[in-house]
């Protein structure tokens, strides 16, 4: 029986792409805290950046279970993903939401590469993940709107063109809902930078580059509205659960990946005349990382399934998210103790990877927001908070 999920095409075309940039390549973007642009020029250029776009926009028309086998590919590769799955999940936003206008002006250059649409600025560093309370202003003025705020975790804002910005259109105590009066918009980064936005980088421990962005009365034209005004934060949820389920699939990827080098190291690691792999306390974690990494990838399609299906999602891809950061952290440990020393060497990218799997038990969304949010909307518990 042929498996639903294999799409052994992409997985191939990745593959045969990824080879082209070896461990040594990320071992030392990373050393050096650089971008990997090459690498994500190459990506653009082969299509799998404009993989969500539709056709009709030049992009390659791709499902959201097909873009998640490109990032998962990608992980699995060695590579890391979080350089420039933004494209991915933005463009979501953009398609479902944005006018006719904005879809024709920005589309067809984001998918041959002209554009880049890699950040969204949406946190802040008062609020976190109460996201309707965000203090960040957008006020209506003639023609503009004038944005005054700042926003933190912002990530791969110096290598994007564009950003989708959140910020608060309506005051908190002028709305019914506190999920209302929110409103999304474009922002040229270019122009921003020169008219009232500044950028602070963040150094981290993984080479994830984030910022904190402040805005000083930035003017942002109104045909920069995507949709409704008032309605950003329902928009936005559409682009979380891509994010999620890209990100669960990324998870997924470094969790084979270490699968696949603890047991490569435990095959030929020579101790005590036999290999280390031979002994069930070595074995056995790695045959139970595996099943979890296996488990949670079926979640991982269930969730992109209904999303391309244009059905709600929201606990399916919070559950992916969760279970696959889950299991790759697991799988991450596993793989470091089966190395045993050698597992920090740098020369082996486990401490890499090791670094870079760990970041998604934090972001995008915290363990504890996944399971407040399953515990409330999926088994109908009492709200938290």
């Amino acid at each position: 029986m042929s498996n639903p999920h294999s799409h052994e095409e992409i997985r191939d075309a990745v593959r045969a792409l990824c080879a082209q940039f070896p461990d040594a390549y990320f071992r030392e973007v990373d050393a050096e805290r650089a971008y990997p642009e090459a690498f994500v020029e190459a990506l653009t250029r082969a299509g799998w950046m404009a993989a969500l776009i539709p056709e009709a926009y030049g992009g390659s028309g791709l499902s959201l279970v097909e873009a998640s086998v490109i990032m998962e590919e990608i992980n699995r590769a060695g590579g890391n993903s979080g350089a420039c799955h933004g494209q991915m999940y933005n463009m979501n936003t953009l398609m479902r939401h944005g006018s006719d206008a904005q879809k024709q002006r920005y589309l067809p250059k984001i998918a041959s590469g002209e554009l880049r649409l890699q950040s969204m600025a949406v946190t802040e560093p008062t609020t976190g993940t109460d996201t309707t309370q965000l203090k960040t202003r957008a006020v209506l003025c003639g023609d503009h709107y004038v944005v005054t705020g700042q926003k933190v975790w912002i990530s791969r804002i110096q290598h994007s063109d564009l950003m989708i910005l959140l910020a608060r259109t309506t005051p908190l105590g002028e709305v019914r809902k506190r999920s209302e009066g929110l409103s999304l918009f474009i922002v040229d980064v270019v122009d921003a930078l020169a008219n009232g936005m500044s950028i602070r980088p963040i150094d981290n421990m993984v080479n994830h580059e984030t910022n904190e962005v402040f805005f000083e009365e930035l003017k942002i034209p109104a045909e920069n509205l995507i949709g409704e005004e008032g309605k950003g934060f329902k928009y936005i949820l559409d682009g979380l659960n891509a994010e999620r389920t890209l990100i669960a699939a990324e998870c997924i990827g470094d969790g084979y990946w270490f699968i696949d080098r603890a047991s490569a190291y435990a095959k030929d690691r020579i101790v005590f005349g036999r290999p280390i792999g031979q002994n069930q306390g070595v074995q056995f974690p790695i045959a139970d990382a595996y099943m979890e990494i296996r488990a949670a990838d079926l979640m991982r399609f269930q969730a992109a399934e209904l999303f391309d299906a244009h059905q709600p999602c929201g606990a399916e891809a919070n559950m992916a998210k969760h279970l696959a950061a889950k299991a790759s952290w697991e799988a991450a440990n596993v793989c470091l103790q089966t190395h045993g020393g050698f597992g920090f060497a740098n020369e082996y990218d486990v401490e890499r990877k090791f670094r870079e799997t760990r970041l998604y038990q934090v972001a995008p969304i915290s363990t504890n927001l996944i399971l407040s949010y399953v515990a409330e909307h999926v088994l109908g518990l009492p709200r938290s908070f």
